[in-house]
């Protein structure tokens, strides 16, 4: 018994005690007891029907033992095997396991409206989930409240289950309902009833699931099955008198049909009211705009006499038919008894609108409903969009489709129905086992999925150029992207003289220039699209291989927005921009390299400068990696020094960058290794063209493509974020730039103690120092310590800098004034910290760590054998 504080404290602390035992018990304990008092529940359905009828004077004992059948049996059916006890769910190669822990003890408010099937379903809820239950009944719903608990909490406790589990407020007050709610061992507030308890709920300072009132409004369209919709509808009125919340308050029909619906009613035991009963019954619904309790629950009969009318003894339902929606207008708003209010509506749309109106006037979002043909998707759809209730039904009475389980078997059994915000409720949803649980969650690290993509084919050796175009002997017209200088040197010549002698039709673009700008790849573009090949092909250096990668894109991809596909990314998987789908592709692309260092021939990577800003950015995405590359060494015997230099060091700075990546993988370190081998193995001969000159530019060829399918699947660092910048600030040779910036940015990054690392690193620790000591060991480098090691390969490479003569500095390059270097600092390094490559980098840099490499880089000075 609990008549006031002090015995409410009491029983807080039994509540408490057996919930902290019931928590331990297992999933097959819970089980048994859930059974039990499911069984204990149905068997008492017909007494605790006639207690709450006699109690509260309100609904039907028949309509009241179907709610308390369905609450105790399909409460059973639905949730007899969720797991609510320990692992509810495990991924194994996802890392992830989901445990769920009951909350504690549970306030329930429960109506007075439905009072035993209310109380047997929470009751039931919580013996499920290993909670605890404190129950604050209505006052003129105590006895058949508390007589409901106590049957299921005999039926546990006879089970096994821990004694003081489920309590009852014997002489509930507002003072006693307001202090379970706030109480300091309430975990949880659940209410069912009455705007202001629920306002109380959620007020309450504890997690609180409130629900609240329904107004649901009924749309009859032209097209349903006239008969079927309305006796659904007074089926669903007048069980129970009306007092389910999701029941039918207002019913709107189309105007075409309205006659009918009108006679298919009165055919079927609705009585409609005159205009003078309308407002003798209108007075009698709400009193001071407040539900007037003496009507909720009763018959259609009972309701007439006391508004003075005469009816038959078999009228269902009462049926006002208004126009007004709002305060003034009683038939409007939520009525728990056989009242109706009935709109005409000019059409659908307009029935919508009045729907809303209706849902809107009474702070609901519970329940609206639609009936209509089954095949009628338009309207359906149009329902769908515009009401906002949580519950949308079709062709269904709405006590029972609300529900759940009857009319739909996906909704959750429930007579707890949330309305979602619309409603003023935190849940969209039948209120279930699951909302009384807490769910831990297990995540083990793991590492997401990493890729390998490279082109299709690859062609190598010297030679290869007919023997890989003649993989391409089904093609019918190639478009040619290249530069000036090639078509004078005779290498496109050596292409299309090829695609001729295979019937291949075939136009040449040739107007790309070094640094491809945006302008240049649309004028290709325009050409590219009137030609419609089915075949592109680039030739050249990285600049025509850029500028074909995104003339095919946009080719490939007509809807595709460049400064959107430029938005840097985290994570490729998970960039809010993407290449649109295409499932057909238009033709190949075809990458033939005629220099050695920038990879692009096997690298979903373009590099292009925005005309209108002069800015260079970097787009990825794996729709660029080319279809075939084509690595023939002879394009580039005869290059000049300087352009062996730059893209020797180009190789070098794509092989070290992908092997220092946070996304550096097993699949790619063996390649960046090779590649930084055969840089230094054969880049000096190369450039100074001696002996064995050929071979050695051959292997410089081979380490470029290696080093490019490296970082194309582990991307580069904050060296190229610099060298993309000031390539286009000051006009510095791609390759130039990085050889500035290497190794200054290998002093930066070298320490297993960074101040910031870069997010999601594919490592345990930090481990640069040891990558770097691994390349030194590859190229067997001296050193007792992974530092010294580090050291060397730092200093190694400045050596085979000045081998092949890079300057030592930017400054000693003597092409950039100081003046002008300082002053664009701040500028470069706020774009060089917002361009895609430094994501990976393995050291996170600041803004102020980005100028010093940048001074670092422009007086050559490095801080070998201490951290910067």
């Amino acid at each position: 018994m609990v008549k006031n504080i002090e015995e409410l404290n009491q029983i807080m602390d039994l509540a408490a005690e057996a919930q902290n035992d019931y928590s331990l018990f297992d999933q097959e304990e819970v089980d048994v007891i859930f059974k039990a008092a499911c069984l204990a529940a149905n068997k008492a359905r017909i007494p605790l029907a006639k207690h709450a009828v006699a109690e509260t004077m309100m609904g039907n004992v028949e309509d009241k033992i179907i709610k308390n059948h369905y609450a105790a049996e399909y409460t059973y059916h639905n949730y007899k095997d969720v797991k609510t006890c320990g692992v509810v769910l495990e991924d194994q190669s996802g890392g992830i396991r989901k445990i769920a822990e009951p909350m504690g003890v549970i306030a329930a408010i429960v109506p007075t409206t439905n009072p035993t099937s209310t109380a047997i379903m929470k009751a039931l809820f919580a013996l499920k989930t290993r909670n605890a239950m404190v129950f604050s009944p209505h006052p003129r719903a105590v006895g058949c409240t508390k007589a409901a608990v106590e049957v299921i909490d005999k039926a546990a406790v006879k089970s096994g289950a821990p004694a003081g589990l489920l309590h009852t407020i014997s002489e509930p007050s507002l003072a006693l309902s307001q202090a379970l709610m706030v109480h300091p061992k309430t975990s949880l507030v659940l209410a069912t009833g009455g705007q202001g308890l629920v306002k109380a709920a959620y007020s309450s300072g504890h997690p609180a699931l409130g629900v609240g009132q329904g107004n649901t409004p009924a749309i009859i369209d032209a097209t349903c099955d006239i008969p079927m919709a309305v006796n659904s509808i007074l089926l669903s009125k007048s069980f129970d008198n009306g007092l389910i919340c999701a029941s039918e308050s207002a019913v709107l029909v189309v105007d075409n049909v309205y006659p009918r619906v009108k006679s298919e009613f009165a055919a079927n035991g609705a009585y409609f009211l005159s205009p003078e009963e309308i407002n003798r019954v209108g007075q009698l619904l709400y009193i001071d705009n407040r539900p007037n309790p003496a009507i909720v629950g009763q018959t259609a009969v009972a309701i007439a006499n006391m508004a003075g009318i005469s009816v038959p003894p078999t009228t269902k339902t009462l049926i006002g038919e208004v126009s007004l929606i709002g305060q003034e207008e009683p038939f409007s708003k939520e009525k728990l008894c056989p009242v109706l209010g009935m709109y005409r509506v000019m059409d659908f749309a307009q029935a919508c609108e009045w729907a809303q109106r209706l849902l809107t006037s009474q702070q609901s979002g519970q329940t609206a409903l639609l009936f209509t043909k089954d095949s009628n998707a338009e309207h359906i759809s149009y329902f769908g969009s515009k009401l906002k209730a949580v519950r949308l039904l079709i062709n269904q009475p709405a006590t029972f489709g609300a529900m759940g389980d009857i009319y739909n078997f996906r909704l959750h059994p429930s007579l707890s129905l949330g309305g979602g915000s619309w409603g003023g409720n935190s849940i969209s949803d039948n209120v279930n086992v699951t909302h009384l649980l807490n769910y831990k969650t297990v995540a083990e690290r793991k590492y997401n999925m990493l890729w390998f993509k490279v082109p299709q084919k690859i062609y190598f050796r010297p030679g290869c150029l007919p023997v890989a175009l003649g993989d391409l002997v089904d093609s019918k017209r190639a478009f040619v992207v290249t530069d000036e200088s090639l078509v004078a040197l005779g290498h496109c010549r050596k292409v299309t003289a090829i695609l001729e002698k295979m019937g291949i039709d075939h136009h040449v673009f040739s107007e790309v220039k070094p640094d491809p700008t945006l302008s240049v790849i649309r004028a290709g573009l325009v050409k590219l699209k009137a030609f419609q090949p089915d075949l592109v092909i680039a030739l050249g250096g990285g600049s025509p291989m850029d500028a074909a990668k995104i003339m095919w894109a946009l080719y490939e991809f007509p809807d595709l927005d460049i400064d959107d596909f430029a938005n840097p990314f985290m994570d490729l998987r998970k960039r809010i921009y993407a290449c649109p789908e295409n499932v057909v592709k238009l033709s190949k692309l075809v990458c033939i390299t005629t220099t050695s260092g920038t990879g692009s021939e096997v690298t979903p990577f373009s590099v292009i400068i925005d005309d209108a800003t002069g800015k260079k950015f970097p787009l990825i995405d794996y729709n660029l990696t080319p279809y075939m590359a084509i690595v023939d060494p002879e394009f580039v015997l005869d290059l000049p020094p300087s352009q062996i230099t730059f893209g020797g060091i180009d190789a070098l700075s794509h092989a070290i960058e992908a092997y220092s990546s946070v996304m550096a993988n097993e699949f790619s370190n063996g390649l960046a290794l090779e590649a930084v081998r055969l840089v230094f193995d054969y880049l000096p001969e190369s450039y100074h063209k001696g002996d064995n000159y050929q071979v050695a530019r051959e292997k410089i060829h081979y380490a470029s493509t290696l080093a490019g399918m490296a970082f194309a699947n582990e991307f580069l660092g904050v060296c190229h974020s610099l060298s993309h910048k000031i390539g286009a600030k000051f006009h510095v040779p791609h390759g130039l730039a990085n050889a500035f910036l290497l190794t200054a940015v290998m002093d930066y990054n070298r320490t297993n103690l960074p101040r910031r690392m870069t997010a999601f690193p594919q490592y345990k620790v930090p481990d640069i120092t040891d990558r770097f000591a691994r390349l030194a060991n590859y190229l067997y480098l001296e050193g007792r310590t992974k530092e010294e090691k580090a050291d060397n390969l730092i200093r190694a490479i400045e050596r085979l800098k000045e081998e092949v003569g890079v300057p030592s500095s930017i400054k000693a390059w003597g092409r950039i004034s100081e003046e002008e270097f300082m002053a664009s600092l701040d500028e470069i390094c706020e774009d060089s910290f917002d361009d895609q490559c430094t994501s990976v980098n393995p050291r996170f840099p600041s803004f102020d760590e980005i100028k010093q490499i940048l001074l670092n880089a422009w007086e050559g000075t490095l801080s070998v054998g201490k951290v910067i």
